[in-house]
């Protein structure tokens, strides 16, 4: 969200220009001449959260099958409280790549609103290829992928920060009931946009006790995230609601500058779109439907990154990100702060190796599994030898 800010200012985003709402009718700009990389990659469009749902006169995009180039699995995970018949109940979705050993680190990926768990795909590739024993889930929130449904079979539509905390610890819980783990691995929870929120505020509930070594967020920040929300609508009312192909989304999403990497571009965007009977392709997560849930994503962030305990990483676009909390905590070097001007607000997609990079040595810092403690004193006099 924040890469939007300078430019909502402008009442324009970032290099795109002024463009309506396209109709159905209207013809989208085809991509068959930009058809020349392979489509091996990971991608993203902006913020946004309300799924729409498949109907009768909907369907998904086309299957997109690269995930199995980034992640060993794809996993549904359904579970029910069973208290009673129609009991609450939720399907979450996820991608994971298992840990070597139980006690090697999994790197936990939340994606950002309006996104999916495709947004990592290249960037958790990268991950592997530098460490390749480490661990990999990547989620997908409810109403981008997961969902969760009400005792009366309603799909909830509750966006709210603790709901969607929830969600990630029980997709957590139940990827390891699902791998049979004894216990969860250690935890480097990553989050960008509004997944930087989620796992802020789950690292913050303290919930997953000692498995957390560490916690990275992705351009957001709690001051500039909040000043553009109020221009979301304006954003929103000039991004196109049709496609008349997933070539033509992917080739907007980069045209725009939402996303800077074609390739990347083309393996996440067939993820962020339904297809209607007509053939043509809209949104599969509607970003007004949860505008009553804006503000309560990002209050308090700044304070509860700082607080939470594990080590601390943030990403920026650009420094003019940080608020007057987070200016004050870097220079107490209360975390770790890397910039990348040359990306744009999906840094994980616009510059994965870089991303990537950052993640491992962030880990590599943090990771206490590889710690090797000296020996008791009481343990050497067991053994005879001399203090």
């Amino acid at each position: 969200m924040s890469d939007l800010q300078k430019t909502f200012a402008k009442s324009k985003l970032a290099s795109l220009p002024p463009e309506p709402p396209l109709r159905e009718e209207e013809q989208e700009p085809d991509l068959e001449q930009q058809q020349t990389e392979d489509d091996s990659s990971s991608a993203s469009s902006m913020s946004s959260t309300g799924t729409v749902v498949p109907t009768a006169t909907q369907k998904p995009a086309p299957a997109n099958t690269d995930w199995m180039r980034y992640f060993a699995q794809e996993l549904y995970l359904e579970h029910s409280d069973g208290s009673a018949a129609g009991s609450p109940h939720t399907k979450y979705h996820v991608y994971v790549t298992p840990p070597a050993t139980p006690k090697t680190p999994l790197i936990v990926l939340h994606h950002g609103a309006g996104s999916s768990a495709l947004t990592w795909a290249l960037c958790a590739r990268e991950i592997r290829r530098m460490m390749p024993d480490v661990g990999i889930l990547a989620v997908e929130a409810r109403e981008h992928g997961s969902a969760v449904y009400e005792a009366d079979g309603t799909r909830s539509t509750d966006m709210g920060l603790a709901r969607l905390r929830g969600d990630l610890l029980a997709m957590l819980a139940l990827t390891q009931a699902r791998l049979g783990w004894a216990a969860l691995p250690p935890l480097l929870l990553v989050g960008h946009s509004l997944g930087g929120a989620v796992v802020v505020d789950a690292a913050r509930s303290g919930e997953l006790g000692g498995a957390v070594i560490g916690y990275a967020i992705l351009d957001v920040v709690e001051g500039s995230a909040m000043e553009v929300l109020g221009h979301m609508r304006t954003y929103l009312a000039g991004r196109p609601g049709i496609f008349r192909s997933v070539d033509a989304a992917v080739e907007w999403h980069v045209r725009s500058r939402t996303l800077r990497n074609p390739t990347s571009a083309r393996a996440s965007v067939p993820s962020l779109l339904v297809q209607t009977e007509s053939g043509k392709f809209v949104w599969k997560t509607d970003l007004g439907r949860t505008e009553p849930f804006w503000s309560d994503w990002f209050t308090g962030m700044s304070s509860k990154f700082l607080s939470a305990r594990g080590g601390k990483l943030l990403l920026l676009a650009g420094t003019d990100r940080l608020d007057k909390e987070l200016m004050i905590g870097q220079m107490q070097g209360k975390f770790q702060l890397q910039v990348f001007p040359a990306a744009g607000h999906f840094i994980q997609e616009d510059l994965p190796d870089q991303t990537a990079q950052s993640i491992v040595e962030f880990l590599k810092r943090n990771d206490r599994s590889t710690l090797v403690l000296p020996p008791k004193v009481s343990d050497l006099l067991a053994q005879g030898k001399k203090i």
